[in-house]
This record gives C-alpha cells, sequence and structure tokens, in this order.
C-alpha cells in the first residue's frame, strides 16, 4: 500500500457504452454495470483510506444523448438513491451533490436532499455526485453568485471564487481518473483540476475495480507534485 495517498480523487467514469457494445448489451446495461462497479470503488477508497471522492455521473451536455438513454439514466440515478442509500450510511459515507438538480423532477430532487441531510455527519468518505454538472457553467454560475451578493472587483482572488464553486466544501482533487483511454477533460473541474496529477487508463469503467484504483494510487504516489514551482526554489511572493 503507497503511503502517499491522495486526500481526494475525482474520476470520469468513461466507457460503459463500449463495455455494454463490446458484450452485444444496449448501452443502459452497460451504465448499471458502472453503477455496480462504482460500489466496489467506494469500498476501496474507504480501504485505502481517501477522504473525498468525486465522480462524474452527468454532464450539462448529456442532455444532448438520446431521450431513452437520458431518461434510463435519471431512472438509475433514482435506483441508487432507494437502493444503496441505507448502506452508504451505514458505511459512514457523505453524500454531496455539485451541478444544478433544477431539471430533475420535484420528487427526485427531494430524495437527492434527503440523501445529502441523511449523511450530513458521516465522515468516513465524502462522496461528491457530480450530476447535471460543467465545470464552465459551475464558473458562470460563482460570478453569476458573486455579482448577486455585491462582490467588487478589488476582493476578487482565487480563494473567493473557490468559495462561490459547487466544490466550496472540498479541497481541490490531488489524482484525477479517467477510464476508457480517452484523453480529455470534458468540462469536469476545470478550475479545481489546474494543479491535480492525471492518471488515464484504457480500462472501461465496469472493469475498473479495487486492484486498478491501487495501481493509480501506486503511480501518484510515484509523483512529484510542484504546483508550478521548481524544486528548491525559493518563493518571490
Amino acid at each position: 500500500m503507497p503511503e502517499n495517498i491522495p486526500t481526494h480523487i475525482a474520476i470520469i467514469m468513461d466507457g460503459n457504452g463500449r463495455w455494454a457494445r463490446a458484450r452485444g448489451l444496449p448501452r443502459l446495461a452497460g451504465h448499471r454495470a458502472g453503477v455496480e462497479n462504482l460500489r466496489r470503488v467506494i469500498e476501496a477508497c474507504v480501504e485505502f483510506g481517501v477522504q473525498y471522492l468525486t465522480i462524474y455521473a452527468f454532464s450539462t451536455e448529456n442532455w444532448e444523448r438520446p431521450r431513452d438513454e437520458v431518461r434510463g439514466l435519471i431512472n438509475i440515478l433514482e435506483d441508487v438513491i432507494d437502493r444503496e442509500l441505507e448502506e452508504l450510511h451505514e458505511k459512514g459515507v457523505q453524500l454531496r451533490h455539485i451541478g444544478q438538480l433544477d431539471p430533475l423532477s420535484p420528487k427526485l430532487q427531494e430524495k437527492v436532499r434527503h440523501a445529502i441531510d441523511l449523511t450530513s455527519n458521516n465522515r468516513r468518505l465524502v462522496l461528491n455526485v457530480a450530476w447535471n454538472y460543467g465545470g464552465r457553467a459551475e464558473i458562470v454560475c460563482a460570478i453569476q453568485k458573486m455579482l448577486a451578493d455585491g462582490v467588487s472587483m478589488g476582493e476578487v482572488d482565487e480563494e473567493l471564487v473557490s468559495r462561490y464553486l459547487f466544490t466550496a466544501e472540498s479541497p481541490d482533487p490531488d489524482l484525477m481518473i479517467r477510464t476508457s483511454g480517452e484523453l480529455r477533460v470534458s468540462n469536469f473541474l476545470i478550475w479545481q483540476s489546474a494543479y491535480a496529477e492525471w492518471y488515464i487508463t484504457p480500462t472501461y469503467w465496469p472493469d475498473f475495480g479495487r486492484e486498478e484504483l491501487l495501481e493509480a494510487l501506486r503511480a501518484y504516489a510515484q509523483r512529484e507534485r510542484r504546483f508550478g514551482r521548481v524544486p528548491g526554489a525559493v518563493s518571490q511572493k
């Protein structure tokens, strides 16, 4: 087990559709397999001592997918809350939502808020679920809130912007993981990931389990995080 475990891991869970297609299954079967795998990854994060896990569940661009697939993904979200909430609560997982819930039905919005409230005191792992989330939309929303609050130009700095983001209560991710081998940020945590380390794997998300997560942690432990600095340099501030 690596000694240097990232505090916060963020994952782009990519490849569900291709996983299903390779098996002659409909795309939604891949998404359901991805949800089953998420349970295993959450358990592994708890085991390894990761404190924050952020997952990219549904982007603002995903609404442009076929209507049946979008409806199926929303149904999966509701099924997960209904079936997994109690177990996640018992394991000490705190659920948070980042993004905007407005497009969801009032009933499902209430279920999400209930899940957040029920688990709000849990401390073993914070699970940020990015649903209807986009990095650019998040920054626009932050600017709108600052304007509404009357923030002056002189008050705006990186710390203030971070406090207005959906992730204000979480540290920036240390490790970003993308499955399926794609080399794109895909509008995910574009502010927060500025100095994160990346781990790209060709493995499709439903097959990305405990052992590959461990490989990602080992790769992370070998990195030297410089945050734009040169080793041994003296700050000029």
